[in-house]
């Protein structure tokens, strides 16, 4: 399915854990790779989909896991050792959002870009996995309606940047 305008109000991809303190619930962190012996956490039935990430001259498409419930942003991609190159996570928001991400429990470095309801990047930060309290929390400074995770890397070599446009068929 493509999504129109009032399909992406609903797109964000990030990993990880609801933040303390988030009152909209819309906080998350991103986190990817296997916990320590033991405590590997069962993943939530992600749905998934495709995303093409127009630049001025190329298209990429990724294929997409779909965090669309409280319970999947909180996971996100925790406990995972790796992620392929032309893949990512999407989270998809009910409202717009201006809550941080952040990396507790993620064994690899990750990319993020946060969307207006249009699918237009309006911020994209690096984010470094974090393995015990206080973790870093990464904040946009925009109101966002949904967010893109990749592997750390991958949008500077494809020359992604603020203004390109991510669309989802989900």
């Amino acid at each position: 399915m493509r999504l129109g305008v009032a399909g992406m109000l609903w797109l964000t991809i990030a990993c990880g854990s609801e933040l303390p303190g988030s009152e909209d619930g819309s906080g998350s962190s991103g986190s990817s790779g296997k916990g320590s012996a033991g405590s590997v956490e069962r993943r939530p039935g992600f749905s998934t989909g495709t995303g093409l990430i127009r630049t001025g001259d190329r298209t990429i498409r990724l294929d997409l896991e779909i965090a669309r419930s409280p319970a999947q942003r909180a996971f996100g991609l925790m406990h995972r050792e790796s992620l392929a190159e032309r893949a990512g996570m999407v989270f998809l928001f009910e409202t717009e959002s201006t809550g941080g991400f952040y990396m507790k429990d993620t064994l690899i470095p990750l990319s993020i870009a946060f969307l207006d309801s249009e699918g237009a990047i309006l911020r994209i930060l690096d984010m470094d996995p974090c393995k015990e309290e206080p973790c870093k929390v990464y904040y946009p400074n925009v109101t966002y309606t949904s967010a893109l995770e990749v592997n750390q890397g991958p949008f500077v070599k494809w020359g992604v940047s603020e203004g390109d446009v991510i669309e989802l068929r989900l």
